[in-house]
């Protein structure tokens, strides 16, 4: 079976460094042979294994390039740049941590994280890390394709299209993933004391959603590193070594 790793960078949100260090703990962390392939406006600066490709014009509109994770629904057009095989999408701000070779092996179809789970409620789709098989989805592009204003308006966000739209998505195990805010950040004012917890031994990766941001976590000097009203007064020295290591790979 192919194995790809897909991510996706458009804008300037993200830097190259980003998909650096993403494709270098990939590296670390699955058997080869496999391909990294970074989807992009810009390759400027990514290293050499990654094969970098134009984003599939699905035909977006400028807002949905601003805002709400729509471009990533191009990976499902019937022919992405000739691929075939199994593929796993990661964004660019998950923290590879254990073996992504179950990610390819488990379950079947559509495969995403039910962030219902960590909520306590019931099943809801999140995109920050799925797999899927290339080709097999092509549906969803069309119904995007036909109107993708309405499509915004019913769902907002792209992975709430993922849920509504898909014939079925299947959810990792929860113990492969922990979410920084909801398993691993401190309750309010114990922030204050004590540092972000380090993922416990069986997580694979570590889920960051909104802010703070990994590199958020690495960098010196003063002020809070997390968003108001949590606090993370200094660097968080697990996510420090994990970046220092794979900047360099």
């Amino acid at each position: 079976m192919d194995k790809t790793v897909i991510c996706m960078k458009w804008g300037d949100l993200y830097d190259a460094e980003y998909v650096n260090v993403l494709y270098n703990a990939v590296r670390a962390n699955l058997a080869e042979p496999f391909r990294f392939v970074c989807l992009t406006d810009n390759a400027d600066g990514l290293s050499p294994g990654i094969s970098a490709f134009p984003i599939p014009d699905i035909g977006l509109t400028p807002r949905q390039w601003r805002g709400g994770g729509w471009p990533k629904l191009s990976v499902f057009i019937d022919d992405l740049y000739g691929l075939s095989g199994r593929a796993l999408f990661i964004d660019l701000d998950m923290m590879v941590v254990g073996d992504l070779q179950p990610f390819f092996e488990y379950g079947s179809g559509l495969i995403a994280i039910d962030e219902g789970a960590w909520k306590g409620g019931p099943p809801s789709t999140m995109s920050s890390i799925f797999a899927f098989d290339i080709g097999a989805h092509t549906d969803l592009v069309d119904r995007m394709r036909e109107d993708p204003n309405a499509m915004e308006d019913l769902y907002g966000y792209e992975q709430n299209f993922l849920h509504g739209e898909a014939e079925r998505v299947g959810y990792w195990p929860n113990s492969w993933l922990a979410s920084f805010k909801r398993h691993l950040r401190r309750p309010l004012l114990l922030d204050r004391i004590l540092p972000p917890k380090m993922p416990a031994p069986n997580v694979k990766i570590v889920v960051f959603h909104g802010l703070p941001r990994p590199r958020d976590l690495v960098r010196s000097g003063k002020g809070n590193r997390d968003r108001f009203p949590h606090f993370i007064g200094g660097p968080v020295g697990w996510v420090v070594a994990y970046w220092n290591r794979y900047v360099v790979s």
